[in-house]
């Protein structure tokens, strides 16, 4: 049962990348916004979920030491993609790929506590598959709108998803198995997903929202930021 409901909280994260290709290529302010949005979900997510649960598991060297990592691997990876791609796909394509790396670093700590959850009392799990469902909507919409405006087909763009949705159960399935070192694996994970989603918040997102129109990327950003802000307060 714990599998079926991990899943269903992971293909939420589809769900969202189906919104934005329902809704079809937004224009350049709703791109900006849009992009805003993303990266104020990913720093509010860093900042009021990531870090905090990285605390709650180690000391604070060891978390710092795994936000440095999480970065310093995104870095290097950002600059093995640029040269992948090639420079005429280094954009919105690349964006959407890192974006989509840093969500899948996310999502498995997220999943390693679906099994601390189903372990302790099935309340606290059915909670938690709840919560996780919810965050993976926005984003699956942050992977899905650069990918989209960077001209992926719809079919590439929903294997792309499709695969990032499965690191959820995937979390799940290694907690179980991972029970007596599980908060060890949580602190380390969790701290090394704040590293990469901080860069691809600051170093990519943020960037190329503010270059299409500042306005509605500042909205964005602060819209972001307050709904894991209310998403908290809720779950």
């Amino acid at each position: 049962m714990a599998y079926w409901i991990s899943a269903l909280a992971g293909a939420c994260t589809l769900l969202g990348a189906l919104l934005v290709l329902t809704l079809g290529e937004p224009r350049r302010p709703t791109l900006a916004a849009v992009l805003g949005l993303a990266a104020g979900i990913m720093v509010g997510v860093t900042v009021l979920d990531l870090i905090p649960a990285a605390l709650k598991f180690g000391r604070s060297e060891t978390v710092f030491l795994g936000v440095l990592f999480g970065i310093l691997v995104l870095a290097l990876l950002d600059n093995t993609l640029a040269a992948v791609v090639g420079p005429s796909r280094s954009g919105f394509f690349k964006t959407g790929l890192l974006v989509g790396l840093g969500i899948g670093l996310h999502d498995l700590p997220e999943g390693m506590a679906l099994s601390a959850g189903f372990t302790g009392a099935t309340n606290l799990g059915l909670f938690l598959a709840l919560a996780i469902g919810l965050h993976n909507i926005p984003e699956g919409m942050a992977t899905a709108v650069p990918l989209r405006a960077a001209g992926a087909s719809p079919r590439f763009i929903i294997l792309a998803v499709t695969a990032l949705s499965l690191v959820t159960p995937l979390g799940t399935l290694i907690g179980f198995g991972l029970v007596q070192v599980s908060a060890l694996a949580l602190g380390l994970l969790s701290a090394s997903a704040a590293g990469a989603m901080l860069y691809i918040s600051l170093f990519e997102l943020t960037p190329r929202a503010f270059s299409l129109d500042w306005k509605p990327a500042l909205t964005g950003t602060a819209s972001g930021a307050a709904l894991v802000w209310c998403a908290g307060l809720l779950f």
